[in-house]
């Protein structure tokens, strides 16, 4: 955690990961600015590259040689990453308005999220056509068109419309792989037929002659049929339609013209273009709102109108993070100051590249190596990243102290001094209060006095015939969203409860929140206990109650109490285990060495999503259906880690177990991690329970031994289920969105061997 070492005193908000933010990330990693926090927040992990977009669909790199893991370098800057999509900004309030999560505050908020192919203007594109951005819909769509022509025999064709640099790359590109994938099977490449529209009367318009004679001649020879003065006025199920009438069958329409701006934008009040991007001074500052800034494609600068290109968003950044610093400490703002000629290396899809600057031309394959090696060290630049320090370098001169009002210095001066203990380490009545009025517990009848209440104590009627389960689980945050640490800290805490078979009731809270300025820490307990009250409604559980606390860092727990038959019908208790039953896991393992990894820089960002939404999904529909099956026993998988709560079964039980290592579900990256010895600190106390493992020698070498030690949090439920209602248990679970499940061995009888668990390789 980062959020928690330092004092907040203003957030800077980055919506997007475009090119100008990531030199902004790296910027402030370089040299951070004390008492400011960075948060970054964008829908997709992996940003890509633009300008080896080409290479990546004609298959010379990689999917992560040409995508910048934006989770893993907000790690490395010490910001925070939210994956999430901006919906919209209340500017009144200083809030961005999210898809599934509640609005988050800003003081300063740079927007860098590129442009939109504007598929609405022309009837029937949205619908028919592929829009190359958003790159990660367009890589799904590619993945599958590739498929679908490796599987299918007979003549494709494709469309591409726009032919500026953009898509005549891209149409070459596709065409190389395609061709290339056709001849690898044995089939002819003819069967592809490629059509490229211009609505101009030349291709490549902004650029010079002989680079656009160039790639006709390529086009030509490529046997790509060019339509110039062509502009398309209607798509349709596998056709268009141009404004001359012309009309033509396509398997493919991908649509590479006409960009625009985000359509949320229009709704925020900022002044837009007539293409609606964000109007910009030269210091990148919205005309608008001088707490706002914009970059890259999605800002148009009022005095120097640029084209829509990499490289200028590239530029941009260092200014940008300069003048969020300068707009943070209330200093002057400096003007960028584009450059009035750039250097454009275009590839020709093969390794042959053409280079085109103002009136100058030059072409072959030393150019696509050179664009390869420039490529390259850009990106290495933000995927090579050293180990996480506290700061790699001091503040540069010149940058003081945050300015703050009266009231907040003195906030300031007492969360960095000698804090009180007791009933003083409390959180201020007022910031409590605020934080808690914008979240909305659950209603029970059963609840008589609640959260909402003045008094000292929550008070909840047992109804007739039933018993309480009681259960309480607190930990330190481990990922710097609060709204996603608050909800994963509710279902680990539920866990418990529905492992048992029991009905969550009511929950009461303990919450540590670092000290600092009132409105950051009301924040801060805002969006956990949002986060947290989300998971315990959808649970039927009621907040009734809780208490919280100032700490060093983050941290959040729950008091559970259930509801059961009090005749103990339908408890699965961890006693139950018969031998014959199959051994059913509902979710992966692999959450404390992916978070160890994380820590350490060491694990990709798309592994920590997959991670995340594993530890979101709660076990409560699991725990139906494991009942439905008439599993003999259950629990939910926590810090002890597979082999630690299978133990407990067994030893509760008498039986003895068996482990299938092949048939463990592992969340991706986990194997990687755990192999690179890169594992939770809970680990090694976790290993000493290897006495209960029947010859753990001959296992010590297969890839998912040292998970069974493996720390889980919000882990799935470990349950033994009859072995003739095993298979249908597993589908049902499947089909309940627990796609993972799966039978990872079988209970046997107690043997005279002292260790209970063999395993099987």
């Amino acid at each position: 955690m980062h959020a928690g070492e330092q004092t907040a005193l203003r957030d800077i908000v980055l919506v997007g990961g475009g090119h100008s933010h990531v030199v902004v990330l790296r910027r402030f990693a370089m040299c951070p600015l004390p008492g400011v926090r960075l948060t970054v927040i964008c829908s997709d992990t992996h940003t890509p590259y633009s300008g080896m977009l080409p290479g990546y669909i004609a298959g010379h790199y990689r999917y992560d040689e040409v995508h910048i893991d934006l989770r893993r370098l907000a790690e490395f800057a010490g910001a925070r990453y939210f994956r999430e999509q901006v919906l919209g900004l209340d500017r009144e309030q200083r809030k961005l308005l999210c898809a599934h999560r509640p609005p988050l505050a800003y003081d300063r908020l740079s927007i860098n999220i590129g442009s939109m192919p504007a598929v609405s203007q022309v009837e029937g594109a949205a619908e028919h056509a592929i829009p190359v951005k958003p790159i990660r819909r367009f890589n799904e769509r590619w993945l599958a068109l590739l498929e679908r022509v490796r599987q299918h025999a007979g003549v494709t064709t494709i469309a591409v419309v726009g032919a500026g640099a953009g898509g005549v790359e891209l149409t070459l590109a596709m065409q190389y792989r395609l061709r290339k994938e056709l001849r690898l099977l044995g089939r002819d490449p003819d069967e592809l037929r490629f059509h490229l529209f211009s609505a101009a009367r030349e291709i490549l318009p902004t650029h010079n002659a002989r680079v656009r004679r160039a790639f006709e001649q390529v086009l030509v020879e490529r046997a790509v049929v060019v339509h110039c003065d062509a502009e398309v006025r209607a798509v349709g199920s596998g056709h268009l339609r141009t404004a001359r009438g012309e009309m033509l069958a396509a398997d493919e329409i991908v649509w590479v013209t006409q960009a625009g701006g985000a359509p949320w934008l229009r709704d925020t009040g900022l002044a837009l273009d007539g293409s609606g991007f964000i109007q910009v001074h030269d210091s990148l500052q919205t005309v608008s709102d001088p707490l706002i800034f914009a970059a890259g494609d999605c800002a148009a600068m009022v005095d120097q109108p640029l084209e829509k290109a990499g490289v200028f968003a590239v530029r941009q950044g260092r200014p940008l993070a300069d003048n969020l610093r300068r707009s943070v400490l209330e200093q002057p703002l400096r003007a960028y100051h584009p450059q009035a000629r750039w250097l454009a290396l275009i590839s020709t899809g093969d390794r042959y590249a053409v280079a085109s600057r103002g009136a100058l031309h030059t072409a072959g394959t030393w150019v696509w190596r050179w664009k390869d090696w420039i490529d390259r060290r850009f990106m290495a630049r933000f995927n090579d990243l050293p180990a996480p320090v506290v700061a790699m370098t001091k503040p540069e001169r010149g940058h003081g102290a945050v300015p703050l009002d009266a009231a907040e210095s003195t906030q300031a001066i007492s969360a960095i001094a000698m804090r009180c203990g007791g009933c003083g380490a409390k959180v201020g009545a007022t910031v409590l209060s605020r934080a808690l009025a914008a979240v909305h517990p659950l209603e029970r009848d059963d609840v008589l006095i609640g959260l909402h209440a003045p008094d000292d104590a929550a008070v909840v009627r047992v109804p007739p015939g039933k018993a309480m389960v009681h259960t309480v689980d607190f930990f330190r945050a481990f990922i710097d969203d609060p709204w996603q640490f608050g909800r994963i800290a509710a279902n680990h805490a539920l866990g418990d409860i529905f492992a048992m078979g029991a009905e969550a009731q009511s929950a009461t809270a303990i919450a540590t929140v670092p000290p600092g300025l009132e409105s950051k820490v009301e924040e801060t307990l805002f969006q956990m206990m949002s986060g947290a009250i989300e998971v315990l409604n959808e649970a039927g559980c009621a907040l009734v109650g809780g208490h919280s606390g100032e700490g060093r860092e983050l941290a959040l727990g729950f008091a559970i109490n259930g509801l059961i038959d009090e005749s103990l019908a339908g408890v699965m208790c961890k006693s139950g285990m018969r031998p014959g039953d199959q051994l059913i896991l509902s979710k992966p393992i692999g959450t404390g060495t992916l978070f160890a990894a994380h820590a350490r820089l060491q694990a990709k960002g798309r592994w920590i999503d997959a991670a995340l939404l594993s530890m979101d999904q709660s076990s409560q529909l699991a725990a139906s259906c494991l009942r439905e099956h008439a599993a003999t026993a259950c629990t939910d998988l926590t810090g002890f880690g597979l082999l630690g709560h299978l133990v407990e079964m067994t030893r509760a039980s008498g039986v003895d177990a068996e482990i299938d290592l092949l048939a463990l579900p592992v969340l991706d990256g986990a194997a990687e991690t755990s192999a690179a010895g890169i594992l939770s600190s809970l680990q090694a106390a976790n290993v000493r329970l290897r006495r209960a493992l029947r010859d753990p020698e001959q296992a010590r070498s297969h890839p998912n031994y040292a998970l069974l030690f493996d720390p889980q949090t919000a882990g799935g439920l470990l349950a033994s289920v009859p072995a003739e209602r095993a298979s249908a248990c597993i589908a049902a679970l499947r089909s309940l969105g627990y796609q993972k499940a799966v039978c990872i061995g079988r209970v046997l009888p107690a043997a005279d061997d002292l260790a209970p668990i063999r395993l099987k390789l």
